[in-house]
């Protein structure tokens, strides 16, 4: 017994200085103002006060979104114990659809049907012959009309089981356009611009292209998360 003591003492002492040695190669990977930006002042979050928030900044009316959301289901199963995904849906681009779409996303989140009917949403608006799609099938040119927030009602009622109507008068209360100011204060807070962004513990924001590309979205996150952790 007391050998095998001696033996996990002396493991210890050699891969102690080993485990000091990643943090700062870590931290050398990672560049401020280049990988990654400061969000001044931090902005809070709703979820778990345990918890690190690491939020996407969306659109299902965005084409690199849409590309995208399959590395944030990626990411999503990667987090550690103290973090948890969360969403924003952005609505800066009128002119495809995107305010529509804030208020579909943020109805389906009170109605309870976000999380299970996010990732076909995006098929909803960008498959061939998708009932919600903002282009034309040449990709080039905007739909004309638009869908309405009465033609998601449908889709969400086909396919998750809520009603039409009672989705309609939801996106059109007075919670939803509340939600919907906040989630613009949000994007407005942090800086964002563009979307995909990824916003980490309310402190620290960046895009797949600062990050270096989608592979590097994963385990730059995770370093933000241990930043993010640490300055609680």
């Amino acid at each position: 017994m007391f050998a095998r003591l001696l033996t996990i003492a002396f493991a210890s002492t050699l891969l102690a200085p080993i485990a000091q040695a990643q943090a700062p190669a870590a931290a050398a990977q990672w560049k401020e103002g280049t990988h990654y930006f400061l969000v001044e002042p931090a902005v809070s979050g709703e979820a778990d006060p345990g918890k690190v928030e690491v939020t996407e900044v969306f659109s299902y009316g965005c084409p690199a979104c849409n590309f995208f959301y399959p590395a944030i289901d990626k990411l999503k199963k990667s987090l550690p114990a103290n973090a948890v995904m969360t969403y924003v849906p952005a609505s800066f681009n009128p002119s495809e659809n995107w305010p529509m779409f804030q208020r579909a996303y943020l109805t389906a989140a009170t109605l309870g049907i976000a999380d299970k009917s996010h990732d076909a949403m995006f098929d909803a608006v960008w498959k061939p012959n998708a009932p919600l799609a903002t282009m034309n099938p040449d990709m080039r040119t905007l739909k004309k009309p638009q869908a309405s927030i009465e033609d998601a009602a449908k889709w969400y009622a086909e396919h998750y089981g809520v009603k039409a109507d009672e989705f309609v008068a939801t996106a059109n209360s007075f919670a939803i356009n509340a939600k919907m100011k906040k989630a613009d204060a949000f994007l407005k807070a942090t800086g964002v611009d563009s979307t995909p962004t990824l916003v980490v513990g309310g402190k620290y924001r960046f895009t797949p292209a600062s990050a270096g590309g989608e592979d590097k979205v994963v385990p730059l996150t995770q370093y933000l998360i241990q930043l993010a952790a640490g300055s609680k």
